[in-house]
Formats: structure tokens, C-alpha cells, sequence
């Protein structure tokens, strides 16, 4: 049986302070057990198996260019007998059992994703910050390194800021500090929510939150 599992955050501003006002994020879900992590845990694994590139190729033997020609005659020279140089026994010859190319791709129903994206989210509550926006900082690296500062936000630690849309310029601002991610509120990542020690929301996305995620 669902029910709707309702998020309180206080809105905050880049200077640390309150606003004064609280928002909610609505989410539909189950109540949270060893079946809930059960979800978040093969959607993880799907996602990590689909980004696999499964792109490292040997050559065989049958593959290795030349070989045709016997290298010396069958008997009477004292060497061991060699039928060709593609050989995996000879350097530059083929590679016995390989890897060969191959598409990894696995599938999870698209309720079941975002029923596990939504506990996640219900799960990780205490690490979310929402925020009023980014419009009052000059979109400088030191300026985003400042407003982390504020909250006590470790450097160290990855942190997932996410936004209604992409804006050039806080992207660009963000980019230089390798545990800092940028992603879009209609295209969230299970990997990236998981991992992440601090979670930055804009207001603006958690209408856009509840409209994609709550189907």
C-alpha cells in the first residue's frame, strides 16, 4: 500500500540564515524497510552495469595478421615444432580466451526506478538543503567555495546541487571543484544521490521533483 510521505525543509539563504519560510516536498512511497533498500539497491546496480563499456578487445589467433607461412620446417632443426607465428604461445601472436567487445545493458521498470529514486530521497532527508537560489553570488568559484563554508560543507565530501535548469554561469563556477555536481531536477541520477554527503536543492526544483518522479 503507498502513501504520500511528506518533506518539510526550511528554505535558507546563501548567507546561512533562514528565511523565515518552510517549504514541502510530496513524495509517494512505502514505508521505509529492508525491501526499500532492496529497490535502491538493484537500481544502483543497474545504473553501474548500463554505464559499463564493455569496449576491451584481444585479437585471436585466427585474427592476428600473417601466421600463414610455417616458420621453419617440422624436424631436424632442434627447435620445438611451430605451425604459425600467430600463435598464442609467440609474442605477437593471438590471446587465448581474451576479452572481446561486449553491450552490457540491463533493465529495471520505470515505476520500480523511481519508487527506489523517491525512498532514496525520503531516506537521505537530513542531508538535503533547500535553497532559495544562487542569484545573489557574483558565479565565481571562491564565491561557491564561500557559500559552502557557510554550512559547514567539507570540500572533501561530494556535494550534488540541483537545479530547475542549467545555468551557464553557476556551471561554470562549479565545474573547477572536482566534488561538487551540477544536475538537472527532470534528470536525476541514483548514483549521484547516493554518493553524495550533502544535498543542495533549489526551491524551483521540488515542484519539478514531485511532477517527474511521482508517476
Amino acid at each position: 500500500m503507498s502513501l504520500e510521505k511528506i518533506l518539510t525543509f526550511p528554505i535558507k539563504l546563501l548567507t546561512g540564515e533562514e528565511s523565515g519560510d518552510n517549504i514541502t516536498l510530496t513524495l509517494k512511497s512505502k514505508e521505509l524497510s529492508s525491501t526499500s533498500n532492496y529497490i535502491i539497491h538493484r537500481a544502483y546496480l543497474t545504473q553501474l552495469f548500463n554505464e559499463r563499456q564493455g569496449n576491451a578487445n584481444t585479437l585471436t589467433r585466427a585474427e592476428v595478421r600473417g601466421g600463414g607461412r610455417k616458420p621453419w620446417k617440422q624436424k631436424g632443426t632442434g627447435r620445438a615444432r611451430a605451425g604459425s607465428k600467430s600463435s598464442p604461445l609467440w609474442k605477437g601472436g593471438g590471446v587465448s580466451f581474451g576479452p572481446k567487445t561486449k553491450l552490457y545493458s540491463n533493465k529495471i521498470n520505470r515505476k520500480e526506478w523511481q519508487l527506489s529514486l523517491r525512498n532514496l530521497l525520503i531516506a537521505k532527508q537530513k542531508d538535503i538543503t533547500i535553497i532559495n537560489n544562487f542569484s545573489s553570488i557574483n558565479y565565481k568559484t571562491n564565491d561557491i567555495v564561500k557559500a559552502l563554508n557557510v554550512f559547514n560543507i567539507n570540500l572533501f565530501e561530494k556535494t550534488l546541487i540541483i537545479v530547475p535548469k542549467i545555468d551557464e554561469k553557476l556551471l561554470k563556477s562549479t565545474r573547477n571543484i572536482k566534488t561538487i555536481k551540477l544536475i538537472v531536477a527532470n534528470n536525476l541520477n541514483i548514483k549521484q544521490i547516493l554518493l553524495a554527503k550533502n544535498l543542495f536543492i533549489t526551491k524551483d526544483s521540488l515542484k519539478t521533483i514531485e511532477e517527474t518522479y511521482n508517476g
